[in-house]
């Protein structure tokens, strides 16, 4: 079954956006699922993704959030409690636009910051359409909600993929929906390479690399 083994961010300055990721998360380094390249590819308004990061806990999404900000991350939803849970959304200073929420609204423990799963939401112009083309790749599809949501099988990859309309992305990322040029991620993948109806890069990865936990 496909899946993602890694996921990389182009950005403007490396060694600034290192240096974020590093002490907003933990994420970046050699073996990590993050990785990062330098680009000058144009890019402008909503890339049409979000990256989240799942936790267990309301305390670890204040905890994640609190070290985030203070690297130079913007508030883009405050953390709180809602419907669903509790979270909040964060830009950082390349511009990706990071979720990070937990379904729970109470603790049960302390703050450990562990991110228990990473999920890439893109914002499809067709998520029908979408959803099929990844089903050709070989993804399998763990949830459906016919042309509003979608959510694949992680399988043996670190990263989950889910499919949103583009429109609702950026309602919950709390942008506006216009944006043109680069997506600037691009997708790591065993299963070799391949662009999708939206306009995402996916790349093959080695498979025999050393992989580090989420946040280890």
């Amino acid at each position: 079954m496909t899946s993602i083994d890694t996921f990389t961010l182009e950005v403007d300055d490396l060694a600034t956006a290192t240096d974020f990721y590093d002490a907003a998360f933990g994420l970046s380094g050699p073996g990590s699922l993050l990785q990062l390249r330098a680009t000058d590819a144009a890019t402008s308004g909503f890339r049409g993704f979000t990256l989240s990061l799942i936790t267990s806990q309301p305390a670890d999404v204040d905890a994640l959030a609190e070290t985030a900000i203070e690297a130079g991350a913007e508030v883009l939803k405050p953390v709180a409690k809602s419907f669903w849970g509790y979270g909040g959304v964060l830009r950082a200073p390349d511009g990706t636009i990071w979720q990070i929420a937990s379904s729970s609204k109470k603790n049960h423990g302390p703050a450990t910051r562990r991110i228990d799963s990473v999920v890439l939401l893109i914002g499809a112009d067709d998520v029908l359409a979408s959803k099929r083309f990844y089903e050709e790749q070989g993804l399998e599809v763990a949830k459906s909600f016919g042309r509003k949501y979608v959510e694949f099988e992680a399988g043996a990859g670190r990263v989950t993929l889910a499919l949103n309309g583009r429109k609702a992305l950026a309602k919950v990322a709390g942008v506006p929906l216009e944006g043109e040029g680069s997506h600037r991620v691009v997708i790591g993948t065993a299963a070799g390479a391949f662009t999708d109806p939206d306009g995402f890069t996916w790349e093959s990865v080695p498979v025999d690399v050393p992989r580090r936990p989420v946040n280890g």
